[in-house]
């Protein structure tokens, strides 16, 4: 006599939700924005204590909130603006010790002159294509990518004073691209999703120091200076 086992059937959540032309929704979440640092060719090459050492970097957590506006294109792709306010901080820990900069800038050794505190708060509207997989009961994996602009409200751009100051002045304005993967997890009366995203720039945001002669020990040996960010948002539609 064969044995019978039956299968448990799950409710389904929110089977009506994907079918929904346009919706809205709201996140937040986190970030850690670090830069990635293009320096003038052997300027930074250490030989014999000759040159300074790369400047390094301090990733602090932040956070961001934001709205979510999303289209239906087909079963498997939506397009979806998210404009949202991210608050970070990065900090540049500068190679005062070196013997290179002691020799070249014996005015500036000081502990002040060799941390530089990039604090940004970004009005950032990415707009991006969702590919989804197929629904598995009340989840669904998807992957997503695209492009952005960010607004630095921070950037000091248009202030007189420079890294002499102890003003350190990027861009006011980056375009990124931007790719990541999430799941949306269909509940009760709303999608939960969370998602995990790389934000890459793809213009040079440095604000080159004011100096007439001579060099600027903050920023003469930088070529580009692009940010590079981890986002994760937690998205409730």
């Amino acid at each position: 006599m064969g044995q019978y086992y039956r299968v448990r059937e799950r409710v389904q959540h929110l089977q009506n939700f994907d079918n929904k032309i346009i919706h809205y929704g709201y996140f937040f979440g986190f970030n850690q924005f670090g830069y990635h640092i293009e320096y003038v060719r052997n300027y930074n090459a250490v030989v014999n204590g000759q040159g300074y050492p790369n400047i390094e970097l301090t990733k602090n957590l932040g956070f961001n909130v934001g709205l979510v506006g999303d289209l239906r294109i087909n079963r498997y792709l939506n397009l979806r603006i998210e404009p949202g306010l991210y608050y970070s901080q990065r900090d540049l820990l500068y190679p005062h010790e070196s013997g290179a900069w002691q020799r070249d800038f014996p005015d500036y050794t000081s502990e002040n002159n060799s941390i530089r505190e990039v604090k940004s708060t970004y009005i950032h509207i990415p707009l991006l294509v969702k590919f989804s997989a197929e629904r598995i009961n009340n989840w669904k994996p998807y992957i997503v990518g695209g492009m952005s602009t960010s607004f630095n409200l921070s950037s000091n751009q248009k202030n007189n004073d420079d890294n002499f100051n102890n003003v350190f002045r990027v861009t006011g304005q980056t375009f990124n691209y931007e790719v990541g993967f999430g799941i949306d997890f269909y509940l009760v009366y709303f999608k939960f999703s969370p998602s995990i995203r790389g934000v890459f720039s793809i213009q040079n945001e440095l604000i080159p120091d004011n100096i007439a002669n001579g060099r600027s020990p903050w920023t003469s040996n930088i070529v580009n200076l692009l940010s590079r960010g981890v986002v994760i948002n937690l998205t409730f539609e």
